[in-house]
């Protein structure tokens, strides 16, 4: 056995690694392999190599693992959309404590794992493509590529999904509208998304597309007659060459632009194309999580970065004296707004401004700072802000533990300690995990 492209290894697999494959070691050095589960053995053929790490692809499975599980989907080992449907449930936590710990170099509280573990998600976007037969392919890319992958189901997604997603790749491939190709970048439809209330469900549908397609009021209109539950339908404009999803302008066709959602105890308006988890259940506990750790007594300033629709602000408002919302998208902030009405909270402000933008200009200090970037984690205009007027407490919910570390450590320079994490299981058969992180000035800790 040699350490070259093309050569077939025997290995055990031993980890998981953060991108979800699974990891062996040979000759002190590792090897990366998809689609396998902590205990397999397996004959494995290098296709990257490198000098101390290479990349393998399983030939065959030699002894199937304890903690190796029959996948609930058909096409987990094609679909790119879960890694590790073949993952024992209780094994993909320990993975994602274990992660954790080690980019954030210290001990966390045991991960709050997901129930269910299937039919969780409130929100899915496909790609569209052709099949090889001409048929309209709608799914998930195909690991490491942008070839779809075609389904008619999904056990991730919430079970309403599965009933309409057949209904309608047959409705699209009457209407005649042509599928967008990336290569010559002609083409009309790009993507298909749906989002469900899971509290009312209630349902939106949209299509991605270049242009408006010709007929789609009709379309729209016969949909909702044979799915009451669908409450609008709305088409996304996206011309732009790219990988990003959406557009800057939506236009509702049939119905409204929102559905109703219960959560937290509050009513919530949730857009297409607005930042909503996608685990609504989960996303509820993390929500009175940040609360709770807020420690509000009812006469403090609380400013909400990264606010979205109000998910954080407005729970935590029911609570403080006043509450900022700082939200780049405009649509989110109008609907922060609406939803503050809706509820009858008016100790809350929301201000359209990137947060890197806003932050570093303010000088009165609130008692508590909560944080929610994207996966880039904080630009630095923002920690460098924080520690020139440093609130308190801070309250950092992250979803990529590793942009986490690397600000937490920023932080806890500038004299800031950490008193607690979190994770959350939001996307159970991924390698995905959200956290929570509580902060406080140590010079004002007793």
């Amino acid at each position: 056995m040699t350490w070259t492209q093309g050569s077939l290894l025997e290995l055990t697999i031993t980890d998981l690694a953060a991108g979800g494959d699974g990891v062996a070691r040979w000759d002190n050095r590792v090897i990366f392999v998809p689609n396998t589960v902590p205990g397999d053995q397996v004959q494995v053929r290098l296709l990257h190599v490198k000098r101390r790490e290479a990349f393998g692809q399983v030939t065959e499975i030699l002894t199937a693992s304890p903690q190796r599980v029959r996948p609930a989907c058909i096409v987990a080992d094609k679909c790119g959309g879960c890694q590790w449907q073949s993952v024992a449930y209780h094994r993909q936590t320990l993975a994602k404590q274990a992660h954790v710990e080690k980019l954030l170099a210290q001990a966390v509280a045991p991960i709050w794992r997901a129930d269910p573990t299937l039919h969780y998600r409130n929100k899915v976007t496909y790609p569209l493509a052709y099949t090889k037969s001409g048929e309209i392919a709608v799914g998930y890319y195909r690991q490491g590529s942008h070839q779809v992958v075609n389904i008619n189901q999904c056990p991730v997604q919430d079970p309403y999904f599965d009933q309409l997603l057949p209904v309608l790749k047959a409705q699209l491939k009457k209407q005649n509208w042509p599928i967008y190709d990336q290569v010559t970048g002609t083409g009309l439809l790009r993507h298909l998304g749906l989002r469900i209330g899971r509290r009312t469900g209630e349902v939106l549908v949209t299509l991605v597309a270049t242009k408006k397609p010709l007929g789609i009021e009709v379309w729209a209109a016969e949909l909702r007659k044979a799915f009451p539950q669908i409450v609008g339908v709305s088409w996304n404009q996206q011309a732009a060459v790219g990988n990003a999803i959406f557009g800057t302008t939506s236009y509702v066709v049939s119905g409204r632009d929102y559905l109703r959602e219960l959560f937290c105890g509050l009513e919530f308006y949730v857009g297409a194309t607005t930042f909503f988890q996608i685990y609504t259940e989960q996303a509820e506990k993390l929500v009175n999580f940040v609360v709770a750790s807020a420690q509000l007594t009812g006469n403090e300033t609380v400013v909400d970065a990264y606010c979205g629709i109000g998910t954080l602000s407005l729970p935590l408002a029911q609570r403080a004296k006043y509450v900022i919302g700082i939200e780049s998208w405009e649509d989110s902030v109008t609907q922060a707004r609406a939803n503050a009405q809706r509820n009858g909270l008016d100790n809350c402000t929301f201000v359209t401004a990137k947060v890197e933008d806003w932050l570093p200009i303010q000088t009165e200090i609130p008692n508590v700072l909560c944080l929610d970037p994207p996966r880039k984690g904080c630009d630095p205009a923002v920690l460098d802000a924080i520690l020139r007027h440093p609130p308190h407490r801070l309250i950092y919910v992250s979803c990529n533990p590793a942009t986490l570390a690397r600000d937490l450590q920023i932080l806890k320079n500038g004299g800031y300690q950490v008193i607690h994490v979190q994770p959350i299981d939001f996307f159970p058969q991924t390698y995905h995990v959200e956290c929570v992180a509580v902060l406080e000035l140590a010079a004002l800790t007793i």
